[in-house]
């Protein structure tokens, strides 16, 4: 890290690379709100809190005209690929056909709001490992709800019954829809009589909550927001020091240092803090990660700067490890961190690692 918090230093935006992991699972990127690009309203303060699990994010925004605005408040999640979901795990609910996927809740001025969730298919542009996080927002790909509303296909995010589904068209459906771009059908080697053996959507399924929000003449507004983190992970492998090609990608993705290194190894248990010259010292360690990705550049589309913004992280267990880009975290608990900044203008988005050994104590 920039700057090491205690001495354990305390989200492929979807598939992630974890240190020498050999079994992962997918997840989602975080953001705010957003609102169409203004002059109007300022961001006067952000308070985000960001645990494995929860995220919650409370603003104070202010009219600085004299006239109300009134617009769309827009919660957005990055694409949900269907082909991603067919090949392996998903940080996501148990129950995929909830309509609230994130069981996202808003109130305003201490008032419950109205949430509307639409549902889209894109279909996304190619992998690109550098591909700055935003851009899932701003460019997530080319629309295709219309052309699976003409199959009947609906905008789940369970593979298993969108698969299916597509299996079911006819012959000639399954074709149309190949050449669409929208389904990749695998047949026998003999041809199988022009029956498919398996399919993969290839496209992805955005969420976007929203309401509409007037914010009065030079008046202040307060809105909270909270709903589920579901973060990409899974088992995570570190070595101390790094030497591999994939951990040194770590190192230079989530600022890890020396000391931090030391912390992971021994969260994992390559080094037993107890022994004489650390004769576990280099050895290979298992453990879990969480790659927590937050896009912060959503408030840049507000008026000015953030007048005051309040980053809270939680690591979850006391043996966690954490580890970020960021300069001026401090530890004000066994778990908890915080960085506060005034007139902030986020420049990058956050990437959080979080390691944890594979049982808690």
């Amino acid at each position: 890290m920039k700057q090491t918090v205690g001495v354990l230093a305390g989200v492929l935006a979807l598939w992630p690379t974890l240190g020498l992991a050999n079994d992962g699972f997918g997840g989602l990127a975080a953001t705010g709100l957003t609102f169409s690009q203004t002059d109007a309203v300022a961001m006067e303060e952000e308070d985000l809190a960001i645990g494995i699990d929860q995220i919650r994010v409370a603003y104070v925004f202010r009219n600085v005209t004299t006239r109300d605005v009134t617009g769309e408040v827009i919660f957005p999640l990055p694409p949900i690929s269907l082909a991603a979901m067919t090949e392996a795990s998903w940080n996501l609910p148990e129950d995929l056909e909830r309509d609230n996927l994130l069981a996202f809740t808003a109130t305003v001025d201490g008032a419950p709001v109205a949430v509307a969730i639409d549902r889209i298919a894109v279909i996304e542009p190619p992998w690109d490992e550098n591909r700055p996080l935003n851009q899932q927002y701003d460019t997530p790909g080319r629309d295709v709800t219309a052309a699976l509303a003409r199959y009947g296909i609906p905008l789940s995010v369970s593979a298993d019954r969108v698969t299916a589904l597509l299996m079911a068209l006819s012959p000639e459906q399954q074709a149309e829809a190949a050449a669409a771009g929208l389904a990749q059908y695998y047949y026998p080697a003999d041809g199988g009589n022009g029956v498919p053996k398996y399919v993969t959507p290839l496209w992805s399924v955005i969420l976007r909550y929203h309401w509409t929000q007037t914010f009065p003449a030079g008046a202040v507004v307060q809105i909270v927001h909270e709903y589920e983190n579901r973060p990409s992970g899974g088992l995570f492998g570190w070595q101390d020091p790094p030497t591999e090609d994939d951990m040194l990608s770590q190192v230079a993705r989530y600022c890890v240092d020396a000391g931090t290194s030391r912390a992971m190894a021994m969260a994992t248990g390559a080094l037993d803090p107890t022994a004489v010259g650390d004769p576990l010292g280099g050895a290979w360690s298992m453990g879990m990660a969480w790659n927590i990705e937050y896009v912060l550049r959503t408030a840049n589309s507000w008026a000015g700067p953030i007048g005051r913004f309040r980053l809270t992280l939680d690591k979850g267990g006391k043996g966690n490890v954490i580890s970020l880009c960021a300069d001026g975290i401090r530890k004000t608990g066994p778990t908890t961190f915080v960085m506060e900044k005034t007139d902030f203008t986020p420049s990058r988005d956050l990437e959080i690692l979080v390691v944890a050994p594979l049982t808690q104590d």
